[in-house]
């Protein structure tokens, strides 16, 4: 298994096919006002720095790093359901770790959802500790917020 992460564009209709999962996803699990994720074009702005996980070629996984005044947050993390268990979680999040150092950025934040809590679980393996609101967040009790130092 050849494992790449690289640069991406949300456009891509393998990665779009990704995003709609995820989006499909979170609307399931969380009311409308809790739901914190960027549209498909809201991901290809200059601030937004978008990988792709490839696994043989084939767009896996996803991840997104946001570049704030002071921090990074990492935005639009997913793995496909077939992909999961090969550690692109893992391998998604260190190239974010390393795209935010590049940037010299301090800090990456993340706001997820209380009932994901096998990413809970990647974020607290990856060094992401648990922290209140930051930027435009509400206080949500189904939000749950983490940053990590760079």
């Amino acid at each position: 298994m050849s494992v790449v992460i690289e640069t991406g564009d949300p456009r891509d209709p393998a990665a779009t096919r990704l995003l709609q999962q995820s989006h499909a996803l979170m609307q399931d699990l969380f009311p409308a006002d809790s739901n914190h994720f960027l549209s498909i074009d809201a991901l290809c702005t200059p601030d937004i720095h978008f990988f792709v996980a490839r696994v043989d070629g084939a767009i896996m996984g996803c991840a997104a790093l946001a570049a704030k005044d002071g921090y990074g947050e990492l935005k639009s993390m997913f793995v496909d359901p077939d992909a999961r268990g090969k550690q692109l979680g893992q391998k998604l999040l260190a190239h974010i770790d390393n795209a935010a150092a590049d940037l010299k950025l301090p800090l990456i934040r993340l706001e997820t959802g209380d009932a994901l809590k096998a990413a809970h679980k990647l974020y607290e393996n990856h060094g992401y500790v648990y922290r209140g609101p930051f930027g435009d967040y509400p206080d949500d009790p189904i939000s749950l917020f983490m940053e990590k130092p760079v």
